[in-house]
């Protein structure tokens, strides 16, 4: 179905989008939407897209972003119709993958002119990321996270551990790479001293299950039917996800929460809410303070 022609009246304006309006625009699309995600209302859901997502409060993202507006509605349409065929991941029903694209075009927008990181060979040795190991092994991280094992023998025993020890660990996704930006850096640490400050004693640290990934990942992730879209910002190295099930069982899950929308509402990044996992991306309004602290932090 073709995208409807919009009259003056809504064609998008060249003003800084507001984002609480877009935000808010998607959360009445969701509930919408929710009552149609049955097979059989494709066709109306298709009709309900071309016309919410014409709506000014959504337009302005969209065209701001690479894809444009007729670019992102037709790359919804089709992970949609992709999700169909029988999709899994954080976006375990239709209206979490609308709500989880349509929310990450806010970081595409930001970080439109951010080269990605296109194979795994770019993301192990751009010089533009940083590798946590050296600096956790430094005691220089305000986080904890995972490594995906390299060998079986290695993938065995992280079975057997959790046999074990079942709520040692969050039950998510490993790191594959364990790199990201130095801003990055400083808005985990700056999040996870935060967080230690609030949440009940004996709470862990913030626990970070994803960082900088390639396009070449996130194909492979796509082909084991994980729900990766593409383009992601964490293919340009400025996107994070946090574990937030997992805290439930120390009374911080909220606490998490409500510090990350905290700084959502300062500008200070851009959350979406995926579940299990929250998917976080820097705001550039907040890159140099952020580089500033890294620096200082690490003594450069």
């Amino acid at each position: 179905m073709r995208v409807p022609s919009r009259s003056a009246d809504q064609r998008p304006d060249t003003r800084v989008p507001d984002l609480a309006a877009y935000r808010t625009a998607v959360a009445e699309l969701l509930i919408e939407a929710g009552a149609l995600a049955d097979a059989p209302s494709t066709n109306a859901r298709q009709v309900l897209l071309d016309q919410r997502l014409c709506e000014p409060a959504i337009a302005t993202v969209l065209d701001a972003t690479p894809q444009g507006l007729i670019g992102a509605r037709e790359t919804l349409l089709l992970e949609l119709a992709r999700h169909q065929s029988g999709d899994r991941g954080t976006a375990s029903d239709l209206t979490a993958l609308v709500r989880s694209y349509l929310l990450t075009r806010i970081d595409l927008m930001w970080w439109r002119d951010t080269p990605a990181f296109l194979t795994d060979q770019q993301v192990d040795t751009s010089t533009d990321l940083v590798d946590l190991e050296w600096l956790r092994r430094r005691g220089l991280l305000a986080f904890r996270y995972q490594e995906q094992p390299a060998t079986v023998a290695g993938r065995g025993w992280r079975a057997v551990r959790r046999r074990l020890l079942p709520d040692a660990t969050p039950r998510t996704a490993e790191l594959v790479f364990r790199r990201t930006r130095r801003e990055v850096v400083a808005l985990l640490n700056d999040i996870g001293r935060q967080f230690a400050l609030a949440a009940p004693p004996g709470t862990p640290p913030l626990w970070v299950t994803s960082l900088a990934r390639s396009a070449e990942h996130q194909y492979r992730l796509r082909r084991l039917g994980h729900a990766a879209t593409l383009p992601s910002a964490h293919c340009l190295g400025w996107a994070a996800d946090l574990e937030l099930a997992w805290f439930r069982r120390f009374d911080a899950r909220d606490t998490l929460a409500d510090l990350l929308l905290a700084r959502q509402a300062a500008g200070e990044i851009n959350v979406v809410d995926e579940g299990q996992i929250w998917h976080v991306c820097l705001a550039p309004a907040a890159r140099r303070r952020l580089r500033r602290a890294y620096e200082a932090e690490m003594g450069v």
